[in-house]
Parts: C-alpha cells; sequence; structure tokens
C-alpha cells in the first residue's frame, strides 16, 4: 500500500477582496491517483447560462490561475457563452501536493479529465488555452476528440523534446527552481504592461508558504525537453491525432512572448481545422496576453465561435 500523500489546501482567507474577482468558487474531487484512495479537490469557476449552446472551457498555465481569466469572463458571459475556468492541481484554489514526486504529466491530464469530463460531464467545448492549459488542454482534446468543437490557442504549446525549446523557456525552466519565487513579481515581469500591486497580490495568493509552491515549480520539469521524457510518446500520439481531425483551430498568440514565439507556426502547418482560419496577433501583449491586452483576445474567441 502506497504512503498517503500530504495534501495542502490554501486557506479561503487567502482569496478574500482580490483585486476586479467577485466569482463564486465551486468544487468537484477527483481521484489523488498513485496507487491511493485519496481524493483532491480541484476549484473552478462557472459562469453564465447553464443552458448555453456554446460552452467556453479557459485554462490557465504556469504560475498562473483562473484570476488570470477575471477581465475575459464577463464580457464573455455578457455575449451568452457559458464559461468554465478551473484551476490547475497545485494552482489557484485546488489542492496542492506537498511531494514533487506526486506530480506526473499525465496526472495533471488525469486530473483534468476527471474533473472536467467526468465530474462536469462538459460536451461541446470551445477550448481556450494557455501555456500549460495547452499542454493539458490539447491531450484532453486528442485523447476525446467527441467532447469539444473548436480550440483557441494562445501562446501555449504542445512539446515533445524533439524539437529543441526557445532559450526564454529553458531560462525559465532554471529559474524556476530558485528558493525564492515571488509568483506575482514573476507573471507582471512576463506582462507588457506593468501590473498592480494588488494584482500581484493576487498571484501570490494561492502560495501562503513554499511548501506550497512544489507542484507549480514541478511544471517548468515536466514539460517534455527531450524525445525519451516520459510524456514524450503521448505527445506524440495526440499530434498524430489533431492531425487527423477537423475541428476549427485558432491560433491567438501574442506579439511580444520570447516563450511560445513562433510556435504557433506548428499548429498551423500541421493541424487541419487551423487551416484558413483567422490566425490573430494579439497587440501589445507579453506572455500573459490575458493581462496585457484582454479585450482583444475575448474579441478574437466571439468572432471564432460565430464563424466556425
Amino acid at each position: 500500500m502506497s504512503e498517503p500523500m500530504e495534501i495542502l489546501h490554501t486557506p479561503d482567507d487567502r482569496f478574500a477582496h482580490l483585486a476586479d474577482y467577485e466569482f463564486e468558487p465551486h468544487y468537484v474531487s477527483v481521484p489523488a491517483g498513485g496507487g491511493s484512495q485519496q481524493v483532491l479537490r480541484v476549484h473552478y469557476l462557472d459562469e453564465g447560462p447553464r443552458d448555453s449552446e456554446e460552452l467556453l472551457l479557459l485554462m490557465h498555465g504556469e504560475l498562473s490561475w483562473c484570476y488570470l481569466y477575471r477581465k475575459m469572463i464577463p464580457p464573455l458571459v455578457d455575449s451568452g457563452f457559458r464559461v468554465v475556468a478551473p484551476d490547475l492541481v497545485g494552482q489557484g484554489r485546488s489542492d496542492k501536493l506537498a511531494s514533487r514526486s506526486d506530480y506526473t504529466y499525465a496526472s495533471h491530464v488525469e486530473w483534468m479529465r476527471a474533473a472536467l469530463l467526468d465530474a462536469l460531464e462538459l460536451e461541446h467545448v470551445t477550448l481556450v488555452c494557455h501555456d500549460w492549459g495547452g499542454l493539458i488542454g490539447l491531450r484532453l482534446v486528442a485523447e476525446h476528440p467527441e467532447r469539444f468543437c473548436r480550440v483557441v490557442a494562445a501562446n501555449t504549446a504542445l512539446p515533445t523534446g524533439d524539437k529543441e525549446l526557445s532559450d526564454a523557456f529553458l531560462a525559465w525552466q532554471n529559474r524556476s527552481q530558485e528558493l525564492a519565487l515571488p509568483v506575482g513579481e514573476i507573471v507582471a515581469r512576463g506582462c507588457v504592461n506593468p501590473l498592480p500591486a494588488e494584482v500581484v497580490t493576487a498571484y501570490n495568493a494561492p502560495f501562503p508558504e513554499e511548501r506550497y509552491q512544489e507542484g507549480m515549480r514541478q511544471l517548468a520539469l515536466l514539460v517534455p525537453v527531450w524525445p525519451d521524457d516520459p510524456a514524450s510518446e503521448a505527445n506524440r500520439l495526440a499530434w498524430e491525432t489533431l492531425a487527423g481531425l477537423d475541428l476549427p483551430f485558432l491560433c491567438a498568440f501574442s506579439d511580444s512572448d520570447p516563450i511560445t514565439r513562433n510556435i504557433d507556426k506548428a499548429f498551423v502547418r500541421s493541424i487541419p481545422g487551423a487551416k484558413n482560419q483567422p490566425h490573430t496577433t494579439i497587440k501589445g501583449a507579453g506572455h500573459f496576453l490575458q493581462e496585457d491586452n484582454p479585450q482583444d483576445l475575448v474579441a478574437a474567441v466571439i468572432r471564432f465561435v460565430s464563424t466556425t
């Protein structure tokens, strides 16, 4: 019998009175996996009409949480969408595991599958994915294509380790392992425009102590860098599946992100549903384009859904 996982819960008061964030929390429980009988609590936002014909799934990446989408959710809801935005395990209001060895790429995919497809039974989904939200979300699309109808990829990737990643990412991979990791300040440096102090505080909120950051740090090391990475083959299979799907696929990458620059070209070249789509460059935005220019990303999503 495996040793029980140490599961950490960020206190709720850490999320009280955050800037521009007045959404009701929702939770589902998913199996922790790894031979354990434990469960993990996954947090998500669920805004807009439950009976809407259009469901948007907004998935965040490393360092951030669903707070990243706070400026996008209201105008999307006003346009008639139901919007679901989960927090990855290890980030936001979702549970965190104290041991890095309890986090794998495969476990992240399974936790989100269990939360979104099993527990919430989401269907007819338009995925909007950023950073690790794409590394996980695109795997879900490839493995459960019947649940998805569109994809909007924003500053994300699906690496296999067969091609060298950017120098900016490799530098971040090293930086992420430093003992002192001021999350909010790093998010601010990933933006073109300055972030107010209260927004920096909101990105620090999920991590009251350093040990709460283990899962977030581990994400940087789980990205397949070498061809024999544990996740490489699964990602290659995902690419093969995506290359055989016709679901509409839009790239909305920013103009000032050194980490994901030019990665959109691989999606456009390889995925049939990306052909002849109105791919857009979000101007005046860094890695966290949802902070720098949320209005243009919202407009691109609405236009894409309305025309496909």
